[in-house]
């Protein structure tokens, strides 16, 4: 559990050790990326340096804001005053479309004629596009929009678990909450996937809202219902059900575990079994094959990975990368039943480790994806005991 106390590793003193962190990354991403990217990191390296560069008595929840507004919303509203979607906005606005007018977000076989056509989100995916699909114009009708205020909500929910008071009562908890979510959305893991867009920035931000709740025995429930959310959108989010049922299990007992993985199961299956039902063979091609670039158009994107580079080998290559996606999937389940995590923080380093091993070895995994170790990892440093502690048995990854 977390000490029930004010003092937070995000003293003042790592505050700007960090700040200037995020400014290197920045300016890397200035020599190295072009677009969009670039845009992003032009804002975003002198919103570091000055945040860095803020006298201690002076910083406050106020320089967070700042930071976070000048790293994720002033190059996110350039952006959207270009009036383009990226690709996958483009692609939630017409599953929205499409999940009013035929029931499911996926277009069928003989439709599919680009990479473009393909919809590899799940269903919740499209709850973005609903304003957008209901004739809403402008930034209320953009699913950027609703992307970007569902991830802030998501990770103000999730730090809001840290704070030993209710905010409501106490001025230090709400400061802290404050500081604590425009901090994380001006983190480069959060702002740049937030400025751009991507579609991780909210499966992350309810995946990190599940582990906040999930350490309150008493709110297995509720962090169900986030992580059922979180994979309802994106499936990048489904190695946690069982690292958390397994964990949940050793810590509170069989009957939490499993009230946990039915409520987890329940929302997915709320969320999926509709377009299942109303177009199952489009919705394998859509959010399976097309993934594991098993259909005919694949997507143009690409990364560095080594099962990406194995992929892009050939046919034979491709069944390698697959086999050891497959592998580091088995070797996650086998270590879940060796080693039990016996903790939050075992559990949390467990899937920071299985997802890394995951997206490297993929064969069609993106660079994108590792938000989510990275993200598990700022959690991790974010929410460790202070000072001298003697770790409980199995709390290592």
């Amino acid at each position: 559990m977390v000490a029930r106390s004010h003092q937070s590793w995000l003293d003042l003193h790592h505050e700007a050790a960090a700040y200037w962190i995020f400014a290197a990354y920045a300016a890397a991403v200035i020599l190295l990326a072009r677009g969009q990217d670039a845009i992003w990191a032009a804002w975003a390296v002198p919103a570091y340096a000055v945040a860095a560069l803020t006298p201690r008595r002076s910083r406050s929840w106020g320089v967070a804001l700042l930071t976070a507004t000048f790293a994720v919303a002033v190059p996110l509203l350039l952006m959207l005053a270009q009036g383009e979607l990226t690709d996958g906005m483009a692609v939630i606005e017409r599953s929205a479309a499409l999940l009013i007018r035929d029931g499911t977000p996926y277009l069928p076989s003989w439709q599919l004629s680009s990479w473009l056509a393909y919809n590899p989100y799940l269903p919740a995916m499209a709850l973005f596009g609903l304003p957008n699909a209901a004739g809403l114009q402008g930034a209320p009708g953009n699913p950027q929009v609703w992307l970007v205020l569902v991830t802030v909500a998501a990770l103000a929910g999730a730090l809001r678990t840290l704070v030993p008071h209710p905010v409501t009562r106490c001025p230090e908890c709400r400061r802290d909450l404050l500081r604590w979510t425009a901090f994380a959305v001006a983190c480069p893991v959060m702002a740049l996937n937030l400025a751009v867009t991507t579609t991780d920035p909210p499966v992350v931000a309810l995946l990190l809202l599940a582990l906040g709740l999930a350490n309150y025995p008493e709110r297995t429930v509720a962090a169900a219902a986030a992580l059922g959310l979180a994979c309802a959108m994106k499936p990048t989010a489904w190695l946690a059900i069982p690292v958390l049922a397994v964990m949940l299990r050793h810590r509170d007992g069989m009957a939490a575990a499993l009230r946990f993985t039915g409520t987890t199961l329940a929302f997915i299956t709320a969320a999926t079994l509709p377009a299942v039902l109303a177009g199952p063979v489009a919705m394998v091609q859509n959010t399976v094959l097309f993934p594991l670039g098993l259909t005919r158009h694949l997507t143009p994107a690409q990364s560095l990975t080594p099962g990406d580079l194995l992929a892009r080998t050939g046919p034979a290559g491709h069944d390698i990368a697959a086999g050891l996606l497959l592998a580091a999937g088995l070797a996650v389940a086998v270590s879940l039943v060796v080693r039990p995590p016996r903790d939050l923080r075992a559990a949390t380093w467990r899937l920071a480790v299985g997802l890394t091993l995951m997206f490297t070895l993929g064969p069609a995994e993106r660079f994108g994806y590792f938000i989510y170790p990275l993200a598990l990892g700022g959690w991790l440093v974010l929410t460790r005991p202070r000072g001298r502690q003697t770790p409980a048995p199995g709390s290592g990854p």
